[in-house]
């Protein structure tokens, strides 16, 4: 069913409309061989088709053909579409996630103040019963789905009122917790402050996390600048790393703040006239004056990556981390019948110097099938305001690029494995309180008693070193030299093979960095995460460095 085309004119009665030009009765020829196909299919097919299953397929693997940013909903998924845009839902405010050890689901960082939070609900507590009826276990049903329908349970108009029934680890009965509905929000602005003097030189620096584009954005992002400008702040960092963007309009409002009324902030080309537009500050803005750095990294995309790349298109910033994703491409959503929906590419954005930041060509894709990259030898050059060089592409580069540490495999596998949360979890259930997030660190003894639990674990990680090795052997069976050389490279696998209580000793303070985050997130939020992660942060460091220096600062963006 891979090739199969969209059927959404099942019901074609003429071809009459579509026959102009040949592109269009292309299209209306291969219509009309899927529904000949299809209802052939659902009238001759030895078994009865699934025909909601079938032609659901058949849509997404047509659209995985185009890009990963369309994509079609049906009716009962059309509401996480809207959650997208407007970042609203009605529920009880915490993620969820199946787990292999439980086969249920468990509840993850509830939502700091929302009903799950306020109920008394805790990371890894998992779901038994919802109003006194059992959910359930996954079974051989698809964790997506199994999740899915947790999820729908869990959600409801604002002001119901259900009974919640977890597992909690370390407790032997069940919890029982009312909880009601509340209509759910999360903030943009993750966390705002005046940075520590004694970091910043006696400095007074405003600091910004902006985690999404979604309605209220530039709302929540004025009153966050507005109270650290009441506060003294000379000076702003603005965070915008792992923000994957939102909507479009929001980032023009963002970058209104700070350049003035009538400037282009991005223009957007599509075939349809509709899609071309030029998108400009409408207000006066803020402030035009404070010295602002923007930190970005490989996860700032789309709307991110307009307001970083306008506000250095105008020599309004200095960018400082990472080059950026590269997500040029604009969305627009469209009513299907029968209450589904898609979103779907409808143009191309272009920031203020010209430049297009889309790395990725989804129409010309590699042998492999992957859409090429551009590479930038064929980047073309474009000019800020200050005439400062810029390129196109691949992104947005930043003005000052940061180098970040190689980090093994190790802590990757370790950030996202069910073992190292259940070790917070339990640790939350045995420590009524910790530290405060800027201050909080395992003792010795603690971090002796995570290894220790770590080894009884069935926890496993790729070793990149001994994968080589294997290469190496490969190579040399080729090329004759196996027996001549396997004493050596005998000895050097078994130096090679990995000890995880070794390995978590040797990389003790990377690993402490994880753990201790993880845990701070349990009793801090998302706000504690934020302070306890700016202690060690060379990005921020580098900003700072950056504001104290005037002369540098200007430097940078060739301004008088």
């Amino acid at each position: 069913m891979k090739r199969i085309l969209f059927f959404i004119l099942l019901g074609i009665s003429s071809l009459g409309a579509f026959a102009q030009g040949n592109h269009n009765f292309e299209t209306a020829k291969q219509l009309d061989i899927f529904n000949s196909l299809f209802c052939d299919l659902d009238l001759y097919y030895v078994d009865t088709l699934d025909t909601d299953h079938l032609i659901e397929t058949a849509i997404n693997s047509m659209l995985d053909e185009l890009d990963p940013y369309t994509e079609y909903y049906k009716e009962s998924d059309t509401d996480n579409l809207k959650t997208l845009t407007t970042g609203k839902y009605a529920g009880i405010g915490s993620p969820i996630s199946w787990r292999k050890d439980c086969d249920r689901c468990v509840f993850e960082n509830p939502y700091h103040g929302m009903p799950a939070d306020k109920a008394g609900v805790r990371s890894g507590d998992i779901i038994m019963k919802i109003d006194g009826e059992d959910v359930g276990v996954c079974g051989s049903q698809a964790k997506n789905d199994y999740t899915t329908g947790i999820t729908m349970k869990l959600r409801g108009e604002p002001g119901t009122t259900f009974t919640l029934s977890v597992k909690r680890p370390g407790h032997d009965d069940l919890v029982n917790m009312k909880i009601t509905r509340e209509t759910i929000k999360r903030p943009s602005v993750i966390y705002s402050t005046i940075l520590d003097p004694a970091k910043t030189g006696g400095t007074k620096i405003g600091y910004i996390l902006l985690e999404s584009f979604i309605e209220d954005t530039s709302t929540e992002m004025k009153r966050a600048f507005n109270n650290l400008k009441s506060e003294g702040a000379e000076r702003l960092i603005l965070d915008l790393r792992g923000n994957g963007g939102g909507l479009m309009q929001q980032a023009v409002e963002l970058v209104n703040m700070f350049v003035p009324k009538g400037k282009v902030v991005v223009e957007t080309r599509g075939r349809e006239e509709d899609d071309n537009k030029k998108y400009k500050t409408t207000t006066e803005p803020i402030d035009t004056e404070i010295p602002i750095a923007v930190l970005v990294d490989y996860g700032t995309a789309s709307a991110s990556e307009i307001t970083s790349g306008s506000l250095q298109d105008y020599d309004r910033a200095v960018v400082i981390g990472q080059r950026t994703y590269g997500k040029g491409l604009v969305q627009s959503p469209r009513q299907l019948p029968y209450n589904t929906m898609m979103k779907f590419t409808s143009s191309k954005y272009y920031i203020p110097s010209g430049r297009c930041v889309q790395a990725r060509d989804y129409k010309h894709r590699g042998t492999d099938g992957q859409p090429l990259h551009l590479p930038d030898s064929l980047c073309k050059t474009f000019k800020t305001a200050a005439g400062r060089l810029v390129k196109d592409g691949g992104g947005i580069t930043p003005d000052i690029i940061t180098k970040q540490d190689s980090l093994p495999t190790l802590i990757s596998y370790l950030a996202v494995s069910d073992e190292l949360f259940n070790y917070c979890v339990n640790y939350q259930n045995t420590h009524e309180k910790i530290a405060p997030a800027g201050e909080f660190h395992l003792t010795d003894s603690e971090f002796n008693d995570f290894k220790t639990y770590m080894a009884g674990t069935s926890f496993t990680y790729d070793n990149r070193a001994k994968k080589s090795l294997e290469v190496v052997r490969k190579i040399a069976q080729q090329e004759g030299y196996a027996e001549s050389a396997k004493a050596e490279l005998d000895a050097l696998e078994a130096k090679l093979s990995r000890n995880l209580t070794d390995d978590l000793q040797l990389w003790e303070k990377e690993v402490r960095r994880v753990v201790e985050s993880m845990i701070v997130s349990f009793y801090h939020y998302d706000k504690g995460l934020v302070q306890y992660s700016l202690q060690k942060d060379k990005d921020l460091n580098e900003a700072i460095s950056v504001l104290t220096d005037t002369e540098r600062y200007k430097q940078i963006l060739n301004t008088k």
